[in-house]
């Protein structure tokens, strides 16, 4: 079955038609009293009111969070993957996710934010 594109409202307020396609995979590696751990948590939750989003969260003390803090030579809590890259340590930033997330699964033929009118992206 084809896409079929849903809508989603961007941060400027303008509405764009969203592709359903498989969830991006957000896997958050936290350590307890994180306080940007908490921050984190919430923009994906606000973000998933808008994109197909499935959040992993895996202790940064256990074997697999000790393991990913080491590969990806996270510094800082949490560490953020998206589709099992590396993302972000620390705190989330915000418009990176949304920029990210609204190029994966804008529809091709969404309204153009700026001039308001279809655009093609190739």
């Amino acid at each position: 079955m084809g896409m079929r594109p849903r809508p989603s409202t961007s941060a400027t307020g303008t509405t764009r038609a969203v592709t359903e396609a498989a969830p991006a995979r957000v896997t958050v590696v936290e350590s307890e009293a994180c306080h940007f751990c908490a921050d984190a948590h919430q923009v994906l939750r606000e973000a998933a009111a808008n994109y197909p989003l499935e959040v992993h969260t895996v202790d940064a003390r256990s074997p697999e969070g000790q393991a990913l803090m080491q590969a990806e030579r996270a510094t800082m809590s949490p560490l953020i993957l998206l589709d099992g890259q590396f993302f972000s340590h620390g705190r989330l930033p915000r418009r990176k996710l949304h920029k990210v997330l609204e190029q994966r699964f804008a529809e091709p033929g969404a309204i153009n934010e700026v001039s308001g009118t279809g655009a093609r992206h190739g």
